[in-house]
């Protein structure tokens, strides 16, 4: 699934290369899709990249290969201009508390959280859907608050142990401290998995994974969703 900005930005670059045969420069991308500058647009190159929609030539200026498109049949063709991924505004407040079964002898043994959807461990994507069905979790992961459950989709954060196709439990929180885990959403448009890190007015999230530089961002731009508090795996 691919932001607007980003799939318009594919397209751009793709027609461009259809009627040209080479790609557009930055300040042609930069005006076409009416950002505010360049680095608006090195970011979503790199989630493009990432996502193995397009590939950057090495040593060479202007140097993009467009490597696929979205099915013309995939929702995110269909995003309406102003999309805002629903990630827990809406969505969590129509889902009724959690049903907790129990076993003979009365006491707790699992309980029900709603999966949301995906969330990036690497670039951002818009990644959170609408809460589509219940997985079931022991309780002693959840402790007090309002929790959901995201699919992982990306290998950014594997040192801290959290791998593509793992499951994350997050408690529901717009804060959170130095070092901790969290669903951030950046420029209410994309969400990730990453280490928060703060430092004066500036918001880093770090992935872990060398592999993955670490993003900087003003305080304005990125917003706490929710702390990483369990995680589930299937083998």
């Amino acid at each position: 699934m691919l932001t607007r900005k980003q799939l318009e930005l594919l397209l751009f670059i793709n027609q461009r290369l259809k009627e040209e045969g080479v790609p557009p420069s930055f300040e042609e991308m930069k005006e076409a899709l009416n950002l505010q500058s360049k680095s608006g647009v090195h970011r979503l190159i790199v989630a493009l990249e990432e996502r193995g929609f397009i590939k950057r030539m090495p040593n060479r200026a202007r140097a993009l290969e467009v490597l696929k498109l979205p099915d013309s049949h995939s929702p995110s063709l269909g995003k309406k201009p102003g999309f805002k991924p629903n990630v827990i505004e809406g969505a969590l407040g129509k889902v009724p508390p959690r049903p907790v079964t129990a076993a003979n002898d009365g006491a707790p043994r699992s309980a029900f959280v709603p999966l949301m959807g995906r969330i990036a461990a690497g670039v951002p994507i818009a990644a959170i859907q609408d809460h589509s069905n219940n997985i079931n979790v022991p309780p002693e992961m959840l402790g007090g608050g309002e929790h959901f459950a995201l699919e992982v989709k990306g290998d950014s954060m594997i040192d801290a142990g959290i791998f593509d196709g793992d499951t994350v439990i997050i408690r529901k929180g717009d804060t959170a401290i130095n070092g901790d885990i969290v669903v951030a959403l950046v420029d209410d448009e994309e969400a990730t998995l990453k280490r928060l890190r703060k430092k004066g007015d500036s918001v880093a999230l770090e992935a872990a994974n060398p592999s993955y530089e670490t993003r900087i961002f003003g305080p304005d731009r990125v917003r706490v969703q929710g702390k990483l508090v369990g995680l589930l795996r299937k083998y």
